[in-house]
């Protein structure tokens, strides 16, 4: 699975990638993580992406990003608050694989 997420481009982002790259590992999940910041989505989600991930810092522009990655074919969603920490890996592993079609 091709995953794009956007976030603001703090540190907890860096930490939510490592945390679902070594979680997908673990479940023997095939997973490609990229982060892009804000300015960057628009013409990342065009790049053959499987899902598109919004953090919860940049929530209030859901809405752009969504529109963004819908023509672009990709499903996109929120990631919840539980879901944006290292313990919630397990979790958003499960959404992006129920989201992947």
């Amino acid at each position: 699975m091709k995953v794009l997420m956007v976030c603001s481009g703090g540190m907890s982002s860096a930490i939510v990638v490592k945390s679902l790259k070594q979680e997908a590992e673990k479940q023997g999940v095939d997973l490609d993580i990229k982060a892009v910041g804000t300015g960057e989505f628009e013409e990342e989600v065009k790049n053959d992406y499987d899902y598109a991930l919004v953090a919860p810092q940049v929530k209030h522009r859901f809405k752009d990003y969504k529109a963004s990655a819908d023509a672009a074919g990709v499903p996109c969603e929120l990631i919840p608050p539980r879901g944006y920490t290292p313990l919630g890996a397990p979790g958003l592993i499960k959404q992006i694989q129920a989201g992947v079609k």
